[in-house]
């Protein structure tokens, strides 16, 4: 199943020359009888990687290799990671088609530089989150804004290895669409105790975040410690 077409591959192929300088993972998790996203995923993954010597792919079996799955928290699939000189935590869950691929591209040459492309400022603030965040997009193959989105949470995920940035591709996870209330996208989940609808500006992305750490500060009586 080929699904680059032949002027994709090219400029793929020109893009990763010109740009790629680490080594890139493409981690995909899938499973014995493929569902379409699954397969789509996976195709993707091999094709990227047969256009530079930079890229290898590894393929994961949901079921038959459950403790990666655990290990990485992977708990859907289609899943695929992008791992770079460490686990950046960049991952999306269905297939990055349509405008997502764009984005796609974009986190392999940042993971391969070991950068991101965020300003200094943004990237300071970041420097001082300690404790966990869980973003998740939520998007549609359609939607011209959701890669700015999906691109954010990557690219914070990049800069802080407390931050892991999930893409969801709402139309194959519909369960999860309904339970965050998924009406217009990009929609941005933080830590499940904040939202947001949009593309903002990065620095607006941050404040979001950091408003979610102060929720979570606020509200911790609520939930019980277990004793250190």
């Amino acid at each position: 199943m080929q699904v680059l077409k032949e002027r994709e591959r090219k400029y793929v192929k020109q893009l990763f020359e010109k740009e790629l300088s680490g080594e890139v993972r493409l981690v995909v998790f899938t499973q014995k009888f493929e569902c379409e996203g699954c397969e789509v995923t996976r195709s993707i993954a091999e094709e990227l990687a047969e256009l530079s010597p930079n890229l290898s792919v590894e393929v994961y079996d949901f079921e038959e290799d459950g403790e990666l799955a655990k290990k990485w928290r992977v708990d859907k699939i289609p899943a695929l990671l992008i791992f770079g000189k460490r686990e950046y935590g960049i991952r999306y869950f269905g297939m990055p088609t349509g405008y997502e691929f764009a984005a796609l591209l974009d986190d392999i040459v940042d993971v391969s530089k070991g950068r991101s492309r965020l300003s200094d400022a943004t990237k300071a603030r970041l420097r001082e989150i300690r404790e966990p965040v869980h973003i998740q997009v939520f998007v549609t193959p359609t939607c011209p804004y959701c890669p700015r989105a999906v691109r954010t949470a990557h690219m914070f995920a990049l800069e802080n290895e407390h931050i892991v940035g999930d893409m969801i591709e709402s139309l194959e996870f519909p369960h999860l669409a309904n339970k965050y209330n998924v009406m217009a996208v990009p929609k941005v989940v933080i830590n499940d105790v904040l939202a947001f609808e949009g593309a903002v500006p990065e620095h607006i992305f941050l404040e979001y975040v950091l408003h979610a750490l102060e929720h979570a500060k606020e509200g911790h009586h609520h939930h019980h410690h277990h004793g250190h």
